[in-house]
């Protein structure tokens, strides 16, 4: 399964343990055998969490993922948050792009110094962001 998923084994055991995947099946020697279901969710998961969705987010999408008709509502709504989730962090990208650019075209005509250390030696008013 590692290779069809690019996933290691530490991380399919602990996709296990959170029940994320559902228990799997072993063989007699002891080797876990996944199936065609274990694989189309571990390929949901993998997609979701390049969406950038929390592993708890995740589960609830797996949840959801059984019943997607009554779910609609709730996914849509967490789609949702997720964008702007994303916005948010786009803007904040683009600020530090910003002042990014400043500080090494400050560095280009400086005589004396170093503005780019300057830059980072001034105290800016940092923005709380909240990670996942």
């Amino acid at each position: 399964m590692t290779r069809l998923t690019g996933l290691s084994a530490d991380t399919l055991r602990y996709y296990e343990k959170i029940k994320l995947l559902r228990p799997i099946g072993r063989s007699a020697s002891g080797v876990r055998v996944y199936d065609d279901g274990d694989l189309s969710r571990l390929r949901f998961i993998q997609r979701a969490k390049a969406m950038n969705f929390s592993l708890e987010e995740i589960a609830r999408l797996v949840e959801m993922r059984e019943d997607p008709q009554h779910a609609r509502d709730e996914v849509r709504e967490l789609t949702y948050r997720k964008l702007k989730d994303i916005e948010n962090h786009m803007k904040e990208l683009g600020t530090l792009r910003k002042e990014l650019i400043l500080l090494v075209n400050l560095c280009r005509g400086a005589e004396a110094g170093c503005p780019i250390i300057e830059g980072l030696d001034n105290k800016p008013k940092l923005k709380k962001t909240k990670r996942r």
